[in-house]
């Protein structure tokens, strides 16, 4: 009995190490299988080839300040009362167009008595000149003194003086009597009238401002990098990115034919400042803008974006593949499948595809989803997007 006890207890024993060494096998083939899968398994991400594209370089800008250097104020030059008014907001003038009238009071009745005293100088004049030849006759007959000869051409030449001088006033008068009609100082439009009928106004009174926004201007400071590459692309196109930005300060008059929030506004590179050909690290740049469609006003705009017209062929990958603060990284696909961080220099972009100046070849694959809490050496499945081939 003890025999057949000792034998099963045995057998039970060999069946217990059995099942717990099968156990402890079929763990470490797990693990081993796991470890496998987690060292094949391959996160599936997007990218791209960095290519050589033709690219219009794009600025997104907060503000844009535009002013003008045709404005200017149609001032009185004389006080006065406003009589006439020739023009009205928004209208359309020329340079040198009458625009207002003045009454000034004073100035007939300083022309009457200027004119008086032209009259009683040409009087004294003409006693003085007859008395001058009479002594000059005299003397040639030795029938005079010297000292009464040279009395009488003393007052024939006072007299004379005398004349002129009585002229100018009057001229001087009749000059201001002119200065009541007040002209248009350019070409343009009539933005603000600032005086109304029967207003009284002092010498040097703005009485109406003038502007001509057919041609507007704005400037802002570049890197010398980028100011380069507008050595060879001059020309610019403007549109806003919020067409309610579109307001007007002086109220002035919209052209046919324009687009409203869809127009795009054509700019050019006026000045740089200082010279692309002097050292500088930053510079100056100042565009001029086309306003014939009437859009535009001297003042601060939100939301622009500046597009440089002529596109530039450059090495560029998408814009969503560049990471870091200052855009200065990128990963790229290995041969392996894996992924590497690069250092790379980009320089402009416009708005989906950035140019890499340094540190990609053309051909590479980059990553172009989403790359946070990338890192080098991870297994990578990308799929190329874009036309990436």
């Amino acid at each position: 009995m003890k025999k057949y006890y000792t034998i099963g207890l045995v057998l039970v024993l060999m069946c217990a190490v059995a099942l717990i060494a099968y156990g402890m096998y079929l763990n470490r083939a797990g693990e081993s299988k796991i470890a496998e899968r987690m060292e094949n398994r391959a996160i599936p991400l997007q990218g791209d080839k960095a290519k050589f594209r033709n690219i219009n370089p794009t600025f997104f800008l907060d503000t844009i300040n535009f002013y003008s250097d045709e404005m200017a104020d149609a001032v009185a030059l004389i006080d006065g009362r406003v009589t006439e008014i020739f023009v009205d907001k928004n209208s359309k003038v020329s340079e040198g167009q009458l625009l207002f009238r003045l009454k000034n009071d004073d100035v007939p009745l300083k022309i009457q008595e200027a004119e008086s005293n032209i009259l009683r100088a040409e009087a004294q004049l003409a006693n003085a000149r007859t008395s001058f030849a009479r002594y000059t006759r005299l003397m040639e007959k030795d029938a005079t003194s010297k000292e009464k000869y040279d009395e009488s051409q003393m007052q024939f030449l006072a007299a004379e003086a005398a004349l002129k001088q009585a002229v100018a006033v009057r001229d001087q008068y009749v000059v201001q009597e002119g200065r009541q009609d007040i002209y248009a100082p350019i070409d343009g439009e009539v933005l603000i009238l600032y005086k109304q009928m029967g207003a009284y106004v002092s010498t040097g009174t703005p009485v109406a401002l003038i502007g001509n926004f057919n041609r507007l201007y704005f400037s802002m400071p570049l890197e010398d990098e980028v100011a380069q590459h507008l050595l060879t692309n001059k020309n610019f196109e403007l549109h806003f990115r919020n067409a309610n930005a579109l307001r007007k300060a002086y109220d002035t008059e919209f052209a046919a034919g324009n687009k409203g929030g869809e127009q795009v506004f054509n700019a050019n590179v006026l000045e740089i400042t200082p010279s692309l050909s002097e050292p500088a690290a930053m510079r100056k740049v100042v565009w001029e803008v086309d306003n014939s469609v009437g859009l535009l006003e001297p003042q601060t705009y939100n939301g622009v974006t500046m597009r440089i017209a002529t596109p530039r062929r450059a090495l560029t990958v998408p814009l969503a593949a560049v990471a870091g603060q200052n855009r200065s990284a990128v990963f790229v696909v290995t041969a392996a499948n894996t992924l590497e961080r690069r250092a790379v220099n980009v320089g402009v972009d416009d708005g989906s595809y950035i140019e890499i100046t340094a540190g990609l070849k053309e051909g590479e694959t980059v990553v172009t989803s989403a790359t946070e809490g990338l890192t080098s050496g991870v297994k990578v499945e990308v799929t190329l997007t874009g036309g990436g081939n």
